[in-house]
């Protein structure tokens, strides 16, 4: 395992899935046996006002916040967030928005947040075993298929 710490923000707007999705890639990245912290900012997130969650991994995290300008990856689950959270992402990180899905191509749309973490999985490295073990752990038996398939959608599959 690489000594590198990873650093992920996922943001949008509050009933999107924000805080799930990064629960399960925080609960993938524990699983693959990463060191993993995670801190969240809701903001007005019941009325559907911006919100936001750091996820960190690696060999040794010591603080859950994403410092400004060092995210790694920024996965942007609406537009509208792009612009107030770009400052969060480093000059040569990546930045995964809608567009980066065929939300039409989905059983259900509220699978979108899970399928933004297959196009994120291109990019970690973290095993689809633990990324459906992860899935499977934070949602309800009746809504695993709908967001595996979502997944292997963002994964490109």
């Amino acid at each position: 395992m690489s000594e590198r710490v990873y650093n992920v923000v996922v943001a949008g707007l509050g009933g999107q899935g924000v805080i799930k999705a990064s629960d399960i890639l925080a609960d993938a990245a524990f699983r693959s046996g990463y060191d993993v912290k995670k801190a969240e900012i809701h903001g007005m997130s019941q009325r559907g006002g911006s919100v936001s969650s750091d996820v960190r991994f690696g060999a040794e995290v010591l603080s859950p916040m994403v410092p400004p300008g060092e995210a790694d990856i920024l996965v942007v689950q609406e537009a509208t967030q792009i612009d107030a959270n770009r400052d969060r992402l480093k000059p040569d990180g990546l930045l995964i928005v809608p567009d980066d899905i065929d939300i039409d191509a989905l059983a259900n749309r509220r699978s979108a947040n899970v399928a933004m973490l297959g196009v994120l999985s291109r990019h970690l490295p973290i095993a689809d075993e633990q990324w459906h073990e992860a899935i499977r752990a934070n949602l309800a038996e009746n809504l695993w298929e709908a967001n595996l398939a979502a997944f292997a959608l963002g994964q490109g599959g």
